[in-house]
């Protein structure tokens, strides 16, 4: 049986949007670890360029504690991870620092 994809929060669907408006496209839910189940919301890998758009689960202290561990790794496997909330989505903020760096 296939699994239902999650619904996309607003600010996912916001960047989504900013990405194809600007002819991006990136991995969704990409896999980037080889044995945790960790993903990121938006992924660059041949430039190991992640976007995490934070939403409710991650201001929990368990969410934020996870959060921590799967960004410090990432960090330690060489990525870059940019966080934003909805409303840096939405005013521009994301999709702006992601085109300064894929310049």
């Amino acid at each position: 049986m296939s699994k239902i994809p999650k619904a996309l929060s607003p600010g996912e669907e916001a960047f989504a949007l900013h990405c194809r408006a600007d002819g991006l496209t990136p991995e969704r839910e990409y896999a980037f670890h080889p044995e945790r189940k960790w993903r990121f919301d938006f992924a660059w890998p041949q430039f190991k360029l992640a976007v995490e758009i934070e939403g409710r689960r991650h201001l929990t202290y368990a969410g934020f504690n996870e959060d921590c561990d799967k960004y410090n790794i990432a960090t330690i496997m060489g990525w870059r991870v940019l966080r934003y909330t909805t409303r840096m989505v939405v005013r521009g903020d994301a999709i702006n620092d992601v085109l300064e760096i894929l310049r």
